[in-house]
């Protein structure tokens, strides 16, 4: 794999050859080189992962020709973004789909992140062709490691994670997610994420302009990496932090990327895995530190875990007053219907601990002592 021949797939299956600049080339050229040299991936995982940067390009070529087609793009305004930007594994999921349930939001469905062009209507938008495409393909890797629906289930016409969108700028902790790339990780937290935010702006105002509007509710906890970036494309967006033990956390994710990685590569990234996402948890507590000591003027409104699982209608009307809006009682109501149609282990049970990992309990606790007393009561919280 190499950046050319995926450039020169995407052009060729869609017809286009305007990729909306160039900013995008270093990290496409960077996770190539360590796909290849760090990933150790088996067949399955060759094919896959590069039919994923084939069609993140084909997308990016789509969206671009499209908002250049249609001048009238550059006019859709994204105002007041309520973005759930973290904790890993504390319940974003869950937030973002009760978020959902509120007509007045518009969600990032798992479907149009990855195939965006037409721009969905109020016809199409959770049902069609390219929603069942969508469906088929999660299925299928869920035949292929039927583990994936229990660590992390999203339905094609359900809500999904900004990573997909980010990934088309290769600016993407989705590129992580699916292979074990230490160089390209390095990379990722070196460089200046604002054009992969400037770009997934465009991606919101070409899905929008079909003619589903509403406040968008996005979500991934790849954003706490790069919130100067987010909020200077976003300036007026209301932030949702949400926090969970730090063991927890740790043992969660660790886990979800064995889970995800492992279908691509038969090598064993066990002790690669421990290390590495520990310390992502890490820089994404030092990241959110950093930026909120610098921009005191951009509130942040932290949410318990503990919270929203125990109160989840609670959390979301609290969540609503912090960015100055009411929770209607019909979506209140969507959202307690959604609740009991979806109870949790619907989609199986995701078993993990950090002793799978050669994790220390007590280490991982002392190395986020000062993360759990400011926002968990203290490490006695685990």
């Amino acid at each position: 794999m190499n950046p050319e021949e995926v450039m020169s797939a995407a052009r060729q299956a869609t017809g286009l050859d305007d990729f909306g600049g160039t900013e995008f080339g270093e990290g496409l050229e960077v996770y190539c080189s360590a796909v290849e040299a760090e990933a150790a991936l088996n067949d399955l995982g060759r094919m896959a992962v590069e039919a994923n940067v084939v069609a993140s390009l084909a997308n990016r070529l789509k969206i671009v020709d499209w908002a250049e087609r249609h001048p009238q793009v550059a006019e859709e305004r994204i105002e007041r973004p309520l973005v759930v930007i973290g904790m890993f594994r504390a319940g974003t999921t869950l937030l973002s789909n009760l978020l959902d349930c509120d007509p007045e939001n518009r969600s990032l469905l798992r479907w149009e992140s990855s195939d965006s062009v037409p721009p969905p209507d109020h016809d199409n938008f959770r049902e069609g062709p390219r929603v069942d495409a969508a469906r088929a393909a999660s299925e299928m890797l869920d035949q292929i490691n039927p583990a994936i629906p229990a660590v992390h289930y999203e339905a094609a016409d359900g809500p999904t994670e900004c990573l997909t969108l980010l990934g088309q700028d290769f600016k993407s902790l989705l590129w992580e997610a699916m292979t074990n790339v230490p160089s390209y990780s390095e990379w990722l937290m070196g460089t200046d994420q604002t054009s992969a935010y400037r770009y997934h702006r465009l991606a919101l105002q070409v899905l929008q302009s079909g003619g589903v509007r509403g406040r968008w509710a996005l979500k991934s906890p790849h954003h706490a990496l790069g919130l100067d970036a987010l909020t200077s494309v976003y300036p007026d967006a209301a932030l949702v932090l949400l926090h969970r033990q730090p063991t927890t956390l740790v043992a969660s994710v660790c886990s979800l990327i064995r889970t995800l990685s492992g279908t691509f590569s038969d090598a064993d990234h066990t002790a690669y895995i421990a290390e590495h996402w520990t310390r992502m948890l890490e820089a994404s507590v030092e990241r959110i530190e950093t930026f909120r000591a610098a921009h005191p003027e951009h509130p942040v409104v932290d949410v318990a875990y503990a919270d929203l699982v125990s109160d989840p209608v609670g959390t979301v009307a609290s969540i609503y007053r912090f960015a100055g809006r009411d929770l209607h009682p019909a979506s209140a109501e969507a959202m307690r219907k959604h609740l009991a149609d979806n109870p949790a282990g619907k989609h199986g049970t995701h078993r993990y601990e950090l002793a799978d990992f050669g994790l220390d309990g007590d280490e991982v606790t002392a190395r986020f002592a000062a993360y759990a007393e400011r926002y968990l009561g203290g490490a006695s919280s685990r």
